[in-house]
């Protein structure tokens, strides 16, 4: 590990359920980078995000999130926390009684700086960056799953947040759509230069915005570094996942 603070970073994490999930856990996101955390089903990765947010305590170790060792933070400090980081969810988690416009509305009226005068074109400028504004006026149940992210993604832009975490962002959607959604969380790297962590199984995803990635294996990191390098990876665990994605490539595969 480095001895630089970096905007996200766990330190020997160790955390147990009913079964070790997290067991010596180091990794970390420098600022303006986006690192993916990879790895089968039950490895730690929702986990992991649960510690990002301090939904969830480590058992050993420490979580550092905005620069901050959040270990032991109390929720009115972890409040503070969460209008830096913010979180786009699988379901997307929109309000279903609310349309498209009014779910962004929302958030923006708990920022301190909410501005009544231009709240209309704040909306717009949300909708428009994640290619939205023609659905303003419609509601949750009227979108796919992927609209519904994009969605979700704008409706977390609107806190002006620093740093946006994604649990599997591409899941459950068509490739047409995937792509899209990728080419938005590139989009959001390239332009709002935000810190990023995406949880995914989508080893496309992780190559085109991951700039780190971490591998979990029975709650072990047994890979962190460059995206770049994962393929020089000899772990037979790696060895297997990364030939498990060709096959599903060649084959059409989903997950």
């Amino acid at each position: 590990m480095t001895d630089k603070l970096n905007y996200i970073e766990f330190r020997h994490v160790y955390k147990t359920f009913d079964r070790p999930v997290l067991v010596d856990a180091s990794f970390y996101a420098a600022a303006g980078e986006t690192l993916a955390i990879i790895g089968r089903s039950g490895v730690g990765k929702s986990v992991s995000l649960g510690h990002i947010m301090g939904f969830i305590k480590p058992d050993q170790g420490q979580i550092f999130v905005a620069y901050q060792d959040i270990t032991a933070y109390a929720e009115a400090e972890l409040r503070e926390i969460r209008k830096k980081v913010t979180m786009v969810f699988q379901s997307g988690a929109l309000f279903d009684s609310l349309t498209v416009g009014e779910n962004i509305l929302f958030s923006l009226e708990l920022r301190s700086d909410y501005d009544e005068h231009n709240k209309e074109d704040v909306v717009d400028g949300l909708l428009s960056m994640v290619d939205m504004l023609q659905f303003k006026d419609a509601y949750p149940a009227d979108l796919s799953t992927g609209y519904k992210r994009a969605v979700a993604i704008a409706r977390a832009l609107a806190a002006q947040p620093e740093c946006i975490l994604y649990d599997e962002p591409t899941t459950m959607v068509d490739p047409i759509m995937s792509n899209t959604l990728s080419e938005l969380m590139l989009k959001l790297k390239r332009e709002l230069r935000l810190t990023a962590v995406v949880v995914t199984h989508d080893l496309n995803l992780m190559r085109k915005v991951a700039d780190s990635v971490v591998v979990l294996y029975k709650g072990q990191a047994i890979y962190f570094g460059p995206v770049a390098d994962l393929d020089k990876s000899d772990h037979p665990h790696i060895r297997a996942f990364l030939a498990m994605d060709r096959v599903e490539l060649v084959t059409g595969g989903v997950e």
